[in-house]
């Protein structure tokens, strides 16, 4: 299926989201592909497919996120598989390491439905684009994303 290799990316993007470690994500991957399978008959040819991917995508991933929220324990492997510790040599990249943990921390201790949306935000993509992805109000995406903005910028500077 040429759109889902084209599109790739969002599988990968959705399942480093909501996964601690590099065999959960292959098998949430998998999951995702296997559900964009079944559930391709379905799509609508008139609509932009990457936006239908991420919604199938994310629903999976909410969904089973709020499955087994508890296999969600331990630490965070890095988001792109990449150990940034043989970086930190560099000073520079020693703070980004730790701005990128940080953040990643933060990403994970949100609510499914939050972490959905911030994923989409660093995307890219547009209110209208996330309000039609999740299936709910551009005003609740607003209303949500500025609540997340806030309370990063006051653990922010709560530690600044």
């Amino acid at each position: 299926m040429q759109l889902l290799q084209t599109h790739r990316g969002i599988v990968y993007k959705v399942a480093g989201c909501y996964s601690r470690t590099l065999a959960d994500r292959d098998d949430l991957a998998q999951e995702i592909c296997l559900q964009l399978w079944r559930a391709f008959p379905s799509y609508d040819g008139q609509r932009k497919f990457s936006t239908w991917m991420y919604r199938v995508a994310l629903n999976v991933a909410i969904s089973q996120a709020r499955r087994a929220p508890n296999s969600e324990a331990g630490r965070f492997e890095p988001l792109d598989g990449i150990h940034l510790e043989t970086l930190a040599a560099d000073d520079s990249a020693s703070q980004l390491q730790g701005q990128l943990e940080a953040m990643s921390a933060f990403i994970a201790q949100l609510e499914p439905l939050n972490r959905a949306l911030i994923l989409l935000y660093l995307d890219d993509h547009s209110y209208a684009d996330m309000a039609g992805i999740l299936g709910i109000s551009e005003t609740n995406v607003a209303t949500k994303i500025s609540r997340i903005k806030n309370t990063l910028r006051s653990m922010n500077h709560g530690t600044g």
